[in-house]
């Protein structure tokens, strides 16, 4: 919200608290349709059953820069994890700013019966994202995130044989993460 003028500071931080989550260290806005917000329970869900979503970073001069990225969500941990290669604008960002935002947006389905509306689901993971460091552990979660799309172990073998060395896996820690059923009617 932007309101003009100085006479109104006491309005916008009204307006700023009343839609605030506080977190440990970090606050994030209420979502503004509640009515509309998703269970926890079924966040996890989406984020365990989709393939891909936006990971969205900080880029050079500080202008937003996103890109599609596959991701394993484990649950144990409540982590995310992606592979990327070793040098990149997307690498760099993380690099000098761990902030990041990932957004997943499952199939939309027809549940109203009108035929030209979607309801879909989406959630938004917000958190710190770090470059893992083990190579070992990276390989393992990076034949993790890959049995997400096939379980031929010749392939994955092979896969991780001749790529692993060439890419790096990432780790998202969620600070927040939310969820939003959409109807477009």
């Amino acid at each position: 919200m932007c309101i003009k003028g100085e006479d109104n500071h006491e309005e916008v931080v009204s307006y700023w608290l009343g839609n605030v989550q506080e977190g440990s260290d970090i606050i994030f806005r209420r979502m503004r349709r509640f009515k509309q917000q998703l269970p926890a329970e079924e966040c996890v869900a989406i984020l365990k059953r989709e393939m891909r979503g936006v990971l969205s970073v900080l880029g050079d001069d500080w202008d937003p820069y996103g890109g599609p990225l596959d991701h394993y969500y484990d649950e144990g941990s409540g982590k995310l994890y992606f592979h990327c290669a070793k040098a990149g604008h997307k690498l760099d960002a993380i690099r000098a700013s761990g902030k990041v935002s990932y957004c997943i947006t499952g199939e939309g389905r027809h549940e109203d019966g009108v035929e030209w509306s979607l309801t879909f689901r989406s959630v938004i993971v917000f958190g710190r994202m770090r470059v893992l460091e083990d190579e070992e552990d990276s390989l393992r979660l990076a034949r993790l995130l890959s049995e997400k799309f096939t379980q031929d172990a010749a392939y994955l073998d092979n896969e991780v044989k001749h790529a692993g060395p060439r890419m790096l896996m990432l780790e998202l820690t969620p600070e927040h993460i939310t969820g939003k059923r959409v109807n477009e009617l």
